[in-house]
């Protein structure tokens, strides 16, 4: 393959990896898919491409849709097995965040909902949505007529939209302020401070450090609590799992602060939360090595802010 065909695929690289991101909410399975579309382009009949843009853009996509409907991820997403990959601030497979639907479409939140849809409504969705494309073009990559396109793009939001509690969004510093109490309460073992710094409908799971096969969900400001003080309650048997003794750090995970548990460069878990009218609405702890690969890289290649609390 020429140099020209190699430039033509690295200029869509990045866009292509947040497409797949957003449709199949793993970051490992988005470089996958990139690196298969790029050996289709290899093997493809470059003259007869008319667009090329458009030619990866339906590869890519229909790769997706291959892996979404595969035996794996039907198995993973009915034993509600999977959380999403959380990518750190400054990661370009985040992708656009020009408009609101497309810093919302990378939350850990709406990539949730993502996984109850349709392979094609997911599709539909994020091309729609997130990338604007006209429902002619979309109809043209998925292989069906504008006039269904346009039903799964209406399902789909339709969908979102119900699914999803409407809360207020907290501005970076605020939010950041609420977790900094959050991560003192827990820290100190005090469950009354903890309670009063979540909403009535508080929801956290966890994916229990990818030990188990299913995602823990807790629900209840008084159970919240306490397994929020249990889990950040520093013990030697903690330390000895993580491989040492742990920093502290505050960070943005897909757009939210997110309390980050490292041991020397290594991120090893992950707590994200959602904060509305100052206090704590929804918590995703992720723990699971595999889950955190692509966080780690991007976390060693940019110097990190001061930890919160130096050794834990």
């Amino acid at each position: 393959m020429d140099s020209a065909a190699v430039d033509l695929f690295e200029a869509s690289r990045g866009r292509l990896a947040s497409l797949a991101y957003r449709l199949l909410g793993s970051a490992a399975d988005a470089e996958d898919a990139v690196q298969d579309t790029f050996l289709r382009w290899q093997a493809a009949d470059r003259e007869r491409v008319e667009t090329p843009e458009a030619w990866l853009t339906k590869v890519l996509t229909n790769l997706c849709l291959d892996r979404l409907r595969s035996a794996r991820a039907r198995h993973e997403r009915a034993a509600g097995s999977m959380l999403p990959e959380p990518l750190l601030e400054g990661d370009p497979m985040l992708g656009p965040a020009d408009t609101v639907e497309q810093r919302e479409s990378v939350s850990l939140a709406v990539l949730t909902l993502l996984e109850r849809l349709s392979p094609v409504e997911r599709a539909v969705y994020v091309l729609r949505e997130v990338f604007s494309y006209r429902h002619a073009e979309i109809a043209g990559i998925l292989d069906i007529t504008e006039s269904m396109s346009q039903q799964h793009a209406h399902r789909a939001r339709t969908r979102i939209a119900a699914e999803r509690p409407r809360r207020a969004r907290a501005d970076p510093a605020s939010a950041r302020r609420v977790v900094e109490e959050f991560l003192a309460a827990a820290m100190s073992g005090r469950t009354e401070r903890l309670v009063t710094l979540l909403t009535e409908d508080v929801t956290a799971v966890s994916d229990g450090a990818g030990l188990g096969t299913r995602v823990v969900r807790i629900e209840t400001r008084q159970r919240v609590a306490s397994f929020a003080r249990a889990g950040f309650r520093p013990t030697a048997a903690k330390r000895r799992l993580a491989g040492g003794s742990l920093a502290m750090h505050i960070a943005l995970v897909n757009g939210a602060p997110a309390v980050l548990a490292v041991v020397g460069d290594r991120v090893v878990g992950a707590v994200a939360f959602e904060v509305s009218d100052g206090r704590v609405a929804f918590l995703r702890g992720i723990a699971a090595t595999g889950r955190l690969a692509r966080l780690n890289e991007v976390w060693r290649r940019h110097p990190p802010e001061a930890p919160v609390i130096d050794a834990w």
